[in-house]
């Protein structure tokens, strides 16, 4: 695991985006797993600014999403489906046959769960994971004691996640679905690279619990230090209660990768 510190939120997120362009200029087909929320919003922004004025081409990429909601249909506002196509899908050239989200209005959730696994098998693998943190340490919607091998599956969320995700339900918690499908532990750390990007003071604590603490199932991003190829991109406020802050700080400076890849973006 490695730690990347930027000064602002919207140079993390340029940095991010960055990342993903590299990747997806080297390999055309790339499978990317994706995650929403406002954290990544800025991402998608980016990535749509590149597309636009450098022709970054999305045409043979496909994507996987962490997540979505059980029980309500891919146009409500509140669904991952109708976020992605808002914030990515809608603005680049990506066919829409290549955006895989879990069907969370399947008949048979179980059978849609392994379905998806399958899916991301026979597409060879995710080869870059972005992900983001819950407040309680989840990445995906894998709540505390989420099994560390766990795979795609059903899940009840916590009154925690409902209430801090009710913005798109009305603001209403009591409307948020109480369940979701997502990517399990063991599924995310299958990905050949993970990409974490966490960004403000509200989750500086938890993150330094991931990053720096004990692997734990009450904390299923501490499992990413499992990762051979993870990289956390945060800006100052989340990292202010990282310990090793220096030792991040210097690697960033010192590693040949960050080296050239900073040449390259003018960081």
């Amino acid at each position: 695991m490695e730690v990347i510190i930027q000064k602002t939120a919207n140079e993390a997120s340029r940095l991010v985006a960055s990342l993903i362009t590299r990747e997806l200029k080297i390999k055309p087909s790339l499978v990317l797993g994706l995650a929403t929320g406002r954290t990544m919003e800025q991402v998608y922004a980016h990535l749509v600014k590149t597309h636009k004025e450098q022709a970054l081409n999305f045409s043979r990429c496909r994507t996987f999403n962490l997540d979505e909601y059980v029980g309500i249909p891919a146009d409500h506002p509140g669904s991952y489906r109708h976020y992605m196509d808002t914030c990515l899908f809608s603005h680049v050239n990506i066919a829409k046959r290549n955006t895989h989200l879990p069907d969370g209005t399947a008949r048979n959730l179980a059978v849609e769960c392994r379905k998806y696994e399958r899916l991301i098998n026979q597409c060879g693998g995710i080869d870059f994971q972005l992900l983001g943190i819950g407040h309680d340490g989840h990445i995906g919607f894998n709540e505390p004691l989420s099994a560390l091998r766990s795979r795609t599956r059903e899940k009840a969320l916590t009154r925690d996640t409902l209430k801090r995700n009710a913005e798109m339900f009305g603001n209403n918690p009591d409307n948020v679905p109480r369940r979701a499908i997502t990517m399990g532990v063991g599924t995310i750390l299958e990905s050949k690279r993970c990409v974490l990007l966490a960004t403000g003071k509200n989750k500086a604590l938890i993150l330094s619990k991931a990053v720096e603490g004990p692997i734990t199932s009450m904390i299923s991003a501490s499992a990413l230090q499992l990762h051979p190829h993870c990289t956390i991109v945060v800006d100052e406020a989340a990292a202010s209660k990282l310990r090793g802050v220096d030792y991040y700080r210097w690697l960033f400076v010192n590693e040949p990768e960050w080296q050239e890849f900073r040449a390259r973006q003018s960081f």
